[in-house]
């Protein structure tokens, strides 16, 4: 399934067999419900996951699941769905704003589907079919449907999201900022603008076409535990804005995050956190990046 979307700041996950959305408070719960949906779990067992701590802890989120003619969806919180039926275009609205545990619905012959939580919308449709991306909407259509959602008619082809190393189908940052967000401090003591994504590892690609928008950080690494592109730090965007976040990149080894005032964090793959001055970026094997302000 192909979707098209708006950045925003709740987390969606698409996979083959599921979508699942959770607010941003849910960031620890990100990569696991990734690891999950990219390994093709269905509805039962992505559900069974999301709920396995209780719903106490989780305000809110969205599962939504097609197999053959039915899908099926689970609203939770600050979240709606709207659901084209039938030759007939019948419209189902599901709001789970309301609901004290949740509200689920089977419906048969949907050819359009649009997922709406609270926040701001990005103005730019983007499109994946499988990936982690920030996300205020989101809109399927059934191959051959004109597609008319969120109050505008949706004319050409969605621009779609550039998918970042180790971060399927995640947003693109701003290519280039009009001023740093942060600056890095290597260990040689050179200092690097964060202007642009910036990629750091001990001997960092980028993807073809995008060269001029992207800075490579080299670094040593004696013993090789630093992996080839090992973790991004960019310019952040929606709740994130006038900040760096940093994203480890799937590295074999992982990245710890040490921030003033805040516990030691080990950086989840595909996740970004956000930067504060002061803060040291651990790659392993001796190599640790500071973050100061520009």
């Amino acid at each position: 399934m192909t979707w098209s979307y708006r950045g925003g700041e709740w987390f969606g996950v698409f996979g083959e067999n599921a979508v699942v959305v959770l607010p941003p408070t849910e960031k620890a719960r990100v990569a696991a419900v990734w690891e999950l949906v990219d390994a093709g779990a269905g509805f039962d067992e992505t559900l069974d996951a999301l709920i396995s701590s209780g719903l106490r802890d989780l305000p809110g989120f969205v599962l939504v699941s097609r197999e053959g003619d039915e899908t099926r969806v689970v609203l939770r919180g600050e979240a709606y769905a709207h659901f084209a039926t039938g030759a007939g275009d019948d419209v189902v609205h599901v709001d789970g704003d309301s609901a004290t545990t949740w509200v689920e619905r089977t419906l048969t012959g949907v050819t359009r589907i649009h997922l709406e939580v609270s926040g701001e919308h990005a103005p730019e449709d983007l499109v994946l079919s499988r990936g982690l991306v920030r996300i205020a909407s989101a809109d399927w259509d059934e191959p051959g449907v004109d597609t008319d959602h969120d109050g505008h008619t949706q004319r050409g082809t969605p621009t779609p999201a550039r998918p970042l190393p180790g971060i399927p189908g995640q947003p693109p940052a701003p290519p280039v900022t009009a001023r740093p967000v942060a600056r890095l401090v290597l260990p040689d003591g050179e200092t690097v603008d964060v202007d642009r994504v910036v990629l750091v590892g001990r001997a960092p690609e980028v993807r073809a076409g995008t060269e001029g928008e992207t800075r490579l950080v080299r670094v040593p690494s004696p013993h090789q535990e630093i992996s080839s592109t090992h973790l991004e730090i960019r310019p952040g965007s929606g709740a994130d804005h006038g900040s760096a976040v940093v994203t480890d990149l799937g590295s074999t080894n992982g990245t710890l995050l040490l921030q003033p005032g805040l516990p030691p964090e080990d950086l989840r793959a595909g996740v970004a956190a956000q930067l504060i001055p002061g803060a040291v970026v651990d790659l392993g094997d001796g190599v640790s990046i500071q973050v100061v302000a520009p």
